[in-house]
């Protein structure tokens, strides 16, 4: 069993209401998912998944906040970032994305948690953290990417054509092998 110690942080129980107020689901996300797993580092950069408007979520926590730090808000990608003592919070609406054959640049739909985590690069990276009540803490990994940490290795969720996620395979942290599918 994993040491999800850091989910006691004030912050995830701040989102975690924010999200019950809204009637919208939330996730941690990605990196600081994977470290926390891996090693029980504790980064101060956090993403979060809203099942619905991650601006807005973003909104509220900024509200409930005691110095009700400023939002930033990117509309073009849909995200909202919020920096609270040292700790940088990211929000983004779960989403699905379709490419052009000729394009790197995805047609982004509204999405559920599981089409959010399909379109992330390696396995590690897709694995989330529920922070809603009625399942807080539980782990969501839908390609085995706790198999992938306890194996030192990185495998890919889908074939990127740019190239982008060989790179990424090739600058590799935390001392995670390189693994090519």
């Amino acid at each position: 069993m994993y040491n999800l110690e850091a989910l006691k942080k004030p912050i995830f129980k701040i989102i975690s209401d924010c999200s019950e107020s809204l009637n919208v689901a939330s996730y941690v996300v990605g990196g600081y998912v994977r470290d926390i797993l891996l090693s029980g580092k504790k980064s101060n950069d956090i993403d979060i998944v809203a099942i619905g408007d991650g601006i807005e979520l973003a909104k509220a926590v900024s509200n409930a906040l005691p110095n009700k730090p400023k939002v930033s808000v990117y509309k073009t990608y849909g995200t909202a970032m919020i920096c609270h003592n040292n700790i940088d919070l990211e929000f983004v609406g779960a989403r699905r994305e379709s490419y052009q054959k000729n394009s790197r640049n995805p047609k982004v739909f509204t999405g559920s948690i599981e089409d959010d985590q399909k379109r992330r690069d390696f396995t590690i990276n897709a694995l989330a953290i529920s922070l809603n009540k009625v399942d807080y803490g539980k782990i969501l990994d839908p390609f085995d990417g706790i198999k992938d940490l306890n194996r030192k290795q990185k495998s890919c969720i889908k074939y990127s054509q740019d190239g982008v996620v060989v790179i990424q395979l090739v600058i590799v942290g935390d001392s995670i092998a390189v693994l090519l599918l």
